[in-house]
């Protein structure tokens, strides 16, 4: 899974916001996709200098969020090879810089050397860190001084926000999200924590996955617990559906869990054997905890977002084609209907996702590649935090008057 790592951007040399876009550049260069996933920028904020000579100019200061496997030393290493990528001189103490790069966090460790010292030892003083890093990441703790980064930042400003902000709409709300230990549903965690929400975390196989993503959603700011169920028991889905009410009572459900037909063993099932699994997590575990879930948010309203397949309603050859139709096809008709019974007080909505990289789009072939480069007009994959994305407005406010409705997460694929 990788650790979850924190590095301060910052520049008082014009042009600065060149800089800052150069040096997202490198960073992509020399972090690339096999050493880190899951990047995560704050706004840029502009702050005067802290320290140094006379007569520096202003500075711009950024905040990445990452997931990387690298060591905290060979992470160091990469930075620094981008600061001198970029023409930084260390010829003067809190002078001026093109690019500052700063590790300040690098999961809980501690370590102090003449190389390296994490957590950054000044970070929790310095408001140009502290307030763009909480606003991706206002859960994380100081591995030291024990505190949240909305804390520290609290403790700096004398300043406490109650109730939700700007960025922060999902707050006070509590979420489910249904095989969220990877992939698709694992990005729309996330994507909710980031905005403000508790999360329960759903998985069927690895308490560990499990874990480590309620790790990741308590790390955004969020609440989170675990419930670990097989969706494919009707018993056992039935228990799990009381288990998530009684434990928050969730206004906010997302059915993302569904059968892996395509990967590992199961993509040597015969037809018919794909066929009942998908119908029991994909279409009949969908339902019932849709219809469950929905007439009890009735009483004071809430959201549920069901996940689709675009080509379901356009067609694909092949055996895959033929069940992710049927199935998803299902869900996708069974939405709208469920949104008319559910109305006014509950929205119910789909996401149609395309060509999405997940396990399968990782170790697919060249031609599969190619195929989905061609028929999406964005000329890319799309990535889980995409629909990731999209799931975080459907169920946000600023979705109010949407429901009922299939919406495509394609890149503008229309076959």
């Amino acid at each position: 899974m990788g650790v979850t790592s924190y590095i301060a951007l910052g520049t008082n040399i014009e042009p600065r916001r060149k800089y800052l876009a150069v040096a997202s550049a490198q960073l992509s260069k020399y972090l690339d996709p096999t050493d880190t996933n899951d990047w995560r920028w704050s706004a840029t904020y502009e702050t005067a200098p802290v320290g140094g000579p006379a007569g520096q100019g202003p500075y711009l200061n950024q905040v990445l969020s990452l997931t990387t496997t690298l060591s905290a030393p060979e992470l160091l290493q990469r930075l620094l090879a981008v600061e001198t990528k970029l023409g930084r001189v260390r010829d003067e103490r809190w002078g001026p810089r093109t690019l500052d790069l700063d590790l300040l966090l690098y999961g809980d460790l501690v370590h102090h050397d003449e190389t390296l010292t994490v957590p950054h030892p000044r970070m929790h003083e310095r408001l140009f860190v502290l307030q763009p890093l909480a606003e991706i990441a206002p859960g994380a703790v100081h591995p030291v001084l024990k505190k949240t980064i909305a804390e520290l930042l609290a403790d700096l400003t004398g300043c406490r926000p109650v109730g939700p902000g700007p960025g922060r709409e999902l707050i006070g709300k509590d979420a489910l999200v249904t095989g969220s230990t990877s992939g698709i549903g694992r990005a729309i965690a996330l994507e909710l924590a980031a905005a403000g929400a508790n999360v329960i975390v759903h998985g069927s196989r690895s308490v560990e996955a499990a874990d480590a993503v309620a790790a990741e959603v308590r790390c955004r700011g969020g609440l989170s617990e675990v419930l670990m169920a097989d969706l494919r028991d009707p018993d056992e889905c039935r228990r799990f559906a009381e288990q998530a009410w009684d434990a928050t009572m969730p206004q906010i459900l997302v059915n993302n869990a569904g059968a892996d037909t395509l990967t590992g063993e199961a993509a040597s099932w015969p037809f018919e054997r794909k066929m009942e699994e998908l119908l029991a997590v994909d279409v009949k575990a969908t339902m019932f905890l849709s219809r469950h879930f929905g007439r009890l948010m009735k009483d004071w309203g809430g959201v549920i977002v069901n996940i689709g397949w675009d080509q379901a309603e356009t067609g694909m050859e092949g055996d895959s084609g033929e069940l992710f139709a049927a199935t998803k096809g299902a869900v996708m008709a069974f939405t709208r209907s469920l949104a008319l019974s559910l109305a006014p007080r509950v929205r119910v909505n789909c996401i149609a996702p395309g060509w999405i990289k997940t396990a399968w789009g990782q170790g697919a072939s060249a031609a599969w590649q190619e195929r989905a480069v061609r028929e999406t007009p964005l000329q890319r994959w799309g990535g889980p935090e995409d629909v990731a994305a999209l799931a975080r407005w459907l169920v946000s406010p600023a979705a109010s008057y949407i429901t009922g409705q299939v919406i495509r997460c394609n890149g503008g694929a229309v076959r």
